[in-house]
């Protein structure tokens, strides 16, 4: 098997390297400059996005602990981890099971569209470790044209990585089909996504001395095979399934305009130029549909009864299984911003109608006396129904002006009506503006966020095998004003948030949902600074936050990354990208991690932090190809050895890692 896994790697390199070289001799052909975009809920206006061909920084995309600043993790790549940056982390979603690997994920509701006007694939392979702790992630994007106004894609990525410890395989397969058709009257975006993630749990290493002070434990023996450390689960698995499938619809009405050469070629009837349909209202039809399921298996008995305290369903297996479905149909109305001069902004109307749908593990042991002594007594005097259906209503209206050089701005606001939705309020806005400053640019944005809104059905109801809770939560009420400034010129960013959050819902030490009775605020100030000195640069990013309440919610105060890197040319065709990073973040109380419910919870035993994680690299971009090589957790045993993520979860140990990524038209 060793062979075989040899073979189809050198393989897989030797294909992704054929292709990287194809640029070199390739023909250009001559076509105008592709754009891609994002859709900006919940009526699909277009936003302005890149496509992903950049040099800077490609190989930190697959290194598991730099999904962030400060990335709270399992430690193998694809497997589950949390945002420790607060005002970046995303909020929980009515599948929370889905959050913990949703950074692996395409995003819900979203999808990115490309118009490249001839054929454009993205393909990539990545690829590190050995035969027993490989890490592997192949990924490919294809957009094409059939016209100016019709497009279809597809994506495919799959992730598989063995994990450098034992029971901690991670394995994720995605692939979805797109199309987008931008006509004057009618425009379409469409997208279908499915995924099937599987996901090891090992409940985290035995005993933390195995990485500290391994001699310790081990008669003197300094060193110690990371495959050859105990976890504390063997036999247990988690799945979690989903699709989405999302089609945007905008019928739009206006009249058509003419343009002539001169005013006297059109008096006397002269051939126009150009005749262009200027949209003055559209009418909006949006349908989402979201599926996902969860599963969790233990086969180990003995394993269980020291890792798990209750057992509601059985002592001698776990096979717990959660599902949920959406439909959502979204309708609106809009007033085009720009069909004449007057109009210097957009305005719409929406109405939002969502049926959601939940099946829980049924709970067939009976209550009271009938119940066995072996298991946990049950909670509560009556069981939660497995079945539960939620009809939501919301109302809303959104301010738009996304052209102008001066002033753009969005704002959008929903209301609840009917359902667990009522009374619900969510209003979010934007708005920038920018100034000259020494030959360049200050563009000064400010955000604001006013939400009061129901919590999930599954943070409220819930029923497996070692957790069962039924809570009567109320809404969620969180106040939140930020700004950013940049000065280009000077590479610098700066950015401060302020939060105030009410009746904030967490997982407590018991693992099980709890909602904090008072407020929670959260301070947030962040810089980004570049320096340049010829082919030396330097790059940071330092994050500072701080939270009013940190047995509710514990966040690292002080995060940040350095990049100090040379750029230079080879043979004025070779870009190269030479250098060495590191993140670092101060001790905190770090959340732990349950994998029963792939959920973080709150503990205050354990500090984690104070470890800089350094990365050696060459990244390289020849034509349309970018490949690199680097050397990850370079620092191993430099800066002592306390480098856990979360309790009992390390992260990996030091390592080399290569891939490549062609952009190539067919």
């Amino acid at each position: 098997m060793k062979m075989v896994e040899k073979f189809i790697r050198y393989i897989l390199v030797s294909f992704a390297l054929t292709l990287a070289m194809t640029p070199l001799w390739a023909k250009k052909p001559v076509i105008a400059p592709s754009y891609a975009w994002t859709m900006l809920p919940p009526l699909g206006l277009h936003q302005e996005a890149t496509i992903d061909t950049t040099l800077y920084n490609y190989f930190q995309n697959f290194i598991p602990s730099e999904r962030s600043l400060a990335w709270a993790c399992t430690g193998n790549y694809g497997a589950e981890g949390i945002n420790m940056i607060y005002f970046d982390r995303q909020p929980q979603s009515s599948f929370f099971f889905r959050d913990a690997i949703s950074t692996w994920l395409p995003p819900l509701g979203n999808h990115k569209f490309y118009n490249t006007r001839i054929p454009m694939t993205l393909l990539s392979y990545n690829t590190g470790g050995g035969s027993t702790d490989g890490q592997d992630r192949l990924n490919a994007i294809f957009s094409g044209n059939t016209n100016a106004k019709f497009q279809v894609g597809a994506m495919l990525d799959y992730i598989y990585s063995k994990g450098s410890y034992d029971n901690q395989a991670a394995k994720n397969l995605e692939w979805g089909l797109s199309s987008s058709y931008m006509g004057d009257r009618y425009e379409m975006q469409a997208f279908f996504n499915h995924f099937n993630s599987l996901n090891k749990e090992n409940g985290g290493i035995t005993d933390d001395l195995y990485i500290t002070n391994p001699a310790l434990l081990q008669g003197g023996t300094p060193t110690i095979s990371p495959k050859n450390i105990p976890t504390r689960l063997s036999a247990a698995h988690s799945r979690v399934r989903g699709t989405e499938f999302f089609v945007n619809n905008r019928y739009k009405v206006g009249y058509w305009h003419s343009e002539y050469p001169t005013d006297s070629a059109k008096a006397a009837g002269d051939t126009l130029v150009r005749r262009t349909y200027i949209p003055v209202s559209s009418f909006i039809w949006t349908l989402n549909y979201v599926k996902g399921v969860h599963k969790f298996h233990n086969t180990d008995a003995s394993e269980a009864e020291d890792f798990w305290s209750d057992f509601y369903l059985s002592r001698t297996a776990t096979h717990d299984q959660t599902s949920y479905w959406s439909l959502r149909n979204t309708f609106g109305v809009s007033l085009l911003e720009g069909f004449n001069k007057y109009a210097k902004f957009g305005l719409a109307a929406y109405l939002i109608h969502e049926v959601r749908r939940y099946n829980q593990t049924t709970d067939s042991v009976p209550l009271g006396e009938g119940r066995p002594a072996l298991l946990t007594p049950y909670p509560f005097s009556s069981k939660i129904d497995p079945h539960a259906t939620q009809n939501l209503l919301w109302v809303g209206g959104q301010l738009t002006k996304q052209t102008g050089s001066i002033l753009r701005y969005e704002a959008t606001a929903r209301f609840g009506l009917i359902g667990a939705a009522a009374g619900d309020i969510h209003a979010q806005g934007t708005v920038s503006t920018r100034f000259p400053l020494w030959g360049d640019s200050l563009i000064v944005r400010g955000n604001a966020l006013l939400a009061n809104e129901m919590p999930p059905y599954l943070m409220n109801n819930y029923v497996s095998n070692h957790f069962i809770w039924h809570n009567d939560f109320g809404k969620t009420r969180r106040l939140r004003l930020g700004g950013d400034l940049k000065v280009g010129r000077f590479g610098t960013i700066l950015s401060a948030g302020v939060e105030n959050v009410q009746n904030l819902i967490y997982f407590g030490e018991n693992c099980l949902p709890t909602q904090a009775s008072g407020s929670v605020q959260v301070l947030n100030v962040a810089l980004q600074q570049d320096f340049r000195l010829g082919i030396l640069n330097w790059r940071n990013k330092i994050n500072y936050q701080t939270s009013s309440n940190e047995s509710v919610l514990s966040l690292p105060k002080l995060s940040l990354y350095s990049n100090l890197y040379i750029l230079f040319r080879v043979a004025r065709v070779l870009h190269v990208q030479l250098g060495v990073d590191c993140d670092y973040y101060t001790r905190y109380y770090a959340p732990g991690y349950q994998p029963a419910t792939m959920s973080f919870y709150n503990q205050r035993s354990i500090m984690l932090g104070n470890y800089p994680f350094m990365n050696a690299y060459i990244n390289m971009k020849l034509s349309k190809a970018r490949f690199y090589v680097m050397m990850t957790h370079v620092n191993q045993g430099l800066f002592g050895d306390n480098y856990f993520s979360l309790p009992h979860y390390p992260l990996n140990p030091r390592r080399f890692q290569l891939g490549v990524s062609v952009d190539f038209a067919n």
